[in-house]
């Protein structure tokens, strides 16, 4: 479903979007197993991004949720408790990492770091968007 030239597409409106927000980031897009498709890094964008990037896109898929939800669910007292310590210290449980839906199914994650909470959810919004708007015409197709 999320083929190379789609998470070309993806990464990059991620990117625009940060530089259209004076964020430095970087944009990951996995497919459904959580396999990196497509990676862009801006020049000068933190050196955590992007493994933190990727990592925030392998999340959102097998847990089927935005990562931003995860923060609350997994701290201490919450039901998800320890899960940022599990998958080998791969769980990311802040903003920035979204599941691609398609047909009731997580066909892949995209995941942007660099900036604050709120910039690398609305970067990896713009990634989302490509996404949903290219899967609506296959629907429609």
């Amino acid at each position: 479903m999320i083929d190379l030239a789609l998470a070309a597409r993806m990464t990059q409106a991620a990117l625009d979007s940060a530089e259209d927000i004076g964020a430095l980031v970087s944009a990951a897009v996995v497919d459904a197993g959580g396999h990196l498709v497509h990676f862009q890094r801006m020049d000068r964008a933190e050196v955590a991004g992007p493994t933190l990037a990727v990592d925030k896109a392998f999340t959102a898929v097998p847990h089927r949720i935005e990562t931003a939800a995860l923060g609350p669910l997994t701290a201490p007292g919450g039901p998800l408790w320890g899960l940022q310590a599990n998958g080998g210290g791969r769980y990311v449980v802040f903003a920035g990492g979204l599941p691609c839906w398609y047909g009731g199914v997580v066909v892949g994650g995209v995941g942007v770091s660099g900036g604050t909470a709120e910039e690398d959810a609305a970067c990896a919004g713009a990634a989302l968007s490509v996404f949903e708007s290219l899967a609506a015409d296959k629907l429609r197709g």
